[in-house]
C-alpha cells in the first residue's frame, strides 16, 4: 500500500463546530503536521472565501494560509469562469459567494429571462420570491442549473442548519430537471481541485470527515482512503444505512493520528 503524504480533511463537523473547536481536533492536527503529513482543508461551505478559514481556524491555533483551504465556493467559481465565462448566470447564492464570482469576473443578474446559466448556493436570505424567480427562468428557456454543494445541513453548537443541498432541491423542483452539475464534493472536480493542490497521487491521500455520501464519498472508485468522525452528522444508523464503507470509522480527528500508526 503506497504511503499517505495528504490529507484532505473537511472542516464543519470534523475540525469545528460553528464557531467552537471539536474537542482533540487541534492537537491532532498538529500531531499530523509534526509527523510529515501535507493537510488541504476542503469545505462544501460555499458562503466564505479561504482568507475566513485562516482566521476562523487560526481563532483555535491552528495556523492554516489561503492556499491549504479549498471550498465549494471556490470551485465553483473556477468552475463557471472556466466553463461558461461568457454568459450570464442568475444566482441563488450568499453576498461571499457572488464576491467569489465577482473576483473571476463572472457576470451575474437577478432577471431571470437573462439567465444563461443558473447557480444555486446557500443563502440565508432565499424566500419564495426567489423561489418563483427560478421558476420563470426556465418558463421558457432549459439554462444549466449548476449547484455549489450537496449538503442540505451542517452541525452547529446547537442544532442543524439547513445549507445549499435544500435550495438546490427547490429550485431542482420548481425547474422539474435534476442539477446539471454540483461542484463540492463529491464531484470529480472537487477531488480533482484538491489532489492538483496537495500535489499527490490518489493513492497518497487520505480524506477525513463527517459525511459518508460527501466526504468519504470523495475516495469512492479511487486509491484514496476514507475516514469518517463521528463528530459531525453521520452516526452509526448513517453508517448501517449507506454503502459507502470507510476505511476507518473514528470519534473525531483527535483519534487520528493513533489510527495512522
Amino acid at each position: 500500500m503506497t504511503a499517505l503524504r495528504g490529507l484532505i480533511v473537511d472542516v464543519d463537523g470534523t475540525v469545528v463546530r460553528g464557531q467552537q473547536a471539536i474537542d482533540g481536533a487541534p492537537e491532532a492536527i498538529a500531531r499530523l503536521r509534526d509527523r510529515g503529513y501535507d493537510l488541504l482543508f476542503v469545505s462544501n461551505n460555499p458562503t466564505k472565501p479561504p482568507e475566513d478559514y485562516v482566521a476562523r481556524l487560526g481563532a483555535h491555533g491552528i495556523e492554516v494560509t489561503p492556499d491549504q483551504v479549498i471550498t465549494a465556493g471556490t470551485v465553483t467559481a473556477d468552475y463557471l469562469a472556466e466553463t461558461y465565462p461568457d454568459q450570464t448566470h442568475l444566482v441563488f447564492g450568499a453576498p461571499g459567494f457572488r464576491e467569489l464570482l465577482a473576483e473571476r469576473g463572472i457576470d451575474y443578474t437577478d432577471v431571470p429571462d437573462a439567465a444563461d446559466v443558473v447557480v444555486a448556493s446557500h443563502d440565508e436570505a432565499f424566500d419564495y420570491d426567489d423561489l418563483r424567480t427560478a421558476l420563470w427562468a426556465y418558463e421558457n428557456a432549459d439554462p444549466p442549473l449548476i449547484g455549489t454543494d450537496p449538503d442540505v445541513a451542517i452541525p452547529t453548537e446547537t442544532r442543524p442548519d439547513p445549507r445549499s443541498g435544500a435550495i438546490i432541491r427547490a429550485i431542482a423542483g420548481v425547474a422539474e430537471k435534476e442539477p446539471t452539475l454540483v461542484t463540492g464534493k463529491p464531484s470529480e472536480i472537487a477531488r480533482q481541485a484538491a489532489l492538483d493542490r496537495l500535489g499527490c497521487a490518489p493513492g497518497e491521500c487520505l480524506v477525513v470527515g463527517d459525511r459518508l455520501m460527501t466526504d468519504v464519498a470523495l475516495a469512492e472508485g479511487t486509491e484514496m482512503r476514507g475516514a469518517l468522525v463521528l463528530s459531525g452528522i453521520a452516526d452509526q444508523q448513517t453508517i448501517a444505512e449507506t454503502p459507502i464503507e470507510p476505511d476507518a470509522v473514528l470519534s473525531g480527528l483527535a483519534e487520528l493520528p493513533e489510527w495512522l500508526e
